[in-house]
């Protein structure tokens, strides 16, 4: 078996713990592989990769894709540490407006799949975190879309994160209007 599969409330959203392999040189990780994701019922198709660097307090997020850009995601922290936080906008879900946080890190190696249809967000809890993102569409700015990061109700454990203007400027949840449907 090449990853451990965590079933979340979330129908769809997983957590994977990918298998590692360790010896005298170092370690090995295979963070993705078509095969085996298609095999698993995830997206195996990604095309587009995104990798960004932050500092601790930083808070990226609520974003999403509207469709038909919609994007699903495989999300995991190469360095440092994340609280990540995803939000199922999909119309119709019986989990809809429901969230869940992990804490992804670059020493636990454990990645999220999102399908389509989530708001997702992180804050670094340290220094450099490095994030590694695959998403199955290349990104559309004129899709793009976001809910302000503090209406949903998450302890995000800190008092003044660093956030882009853009993000402050996002609609809170109460007034988020879902291009989703639950399939």
């Amino acid at each position: 078996m090449m990853y451990e599969i965590k079933e979340t409330q979330i129908k769809g959203l997983v957590e994977i713990i990918p298998k590692i392999f360790n010896d005298v040189r170092g370690t090995s990780i295979k963070p993705f592989h078509s095969e085996e994701f298609a095999r698993l019922g995830f997206c195996n198709v990604f095309n587009e990769d995104l990798l960004v660097v932050s500092g601790k307090g930083v808070l990226r997020g609520l974003h999403y894709q509207n469709p038909p850009y919609a994007q699903a995601k495989l999300v995991y922290c190469i360095s440092g540490s994340i609280l990540d936080v995803v939000l199922d906008i999909r119309a119709g879900s019986p989990t809809y407006g429901r969230y869940e946080t992990f804490c992804l890190s670059g020493k636990m190696h454990n990645m999220l799949y999102i399908p389509e249809g989530f708001a997702h967000g992180y804050l670094a809890l340290e220094d450099n975190s490095i994030v590694m993102y695959k998403m199955s569409n290349v990104y559309a700015p004129e899709f793009e879309g976001g809910i302000r990061w503090d209406s949903i109700g998450v302890d995000w454990g800190v008092e003044n994160p660093i956030i882009s203007e853009r993000d402050k400027g996002f609609l809170p949840f109460s007034q988020f209007k879902s291009e989703f449907i639950y399939k």
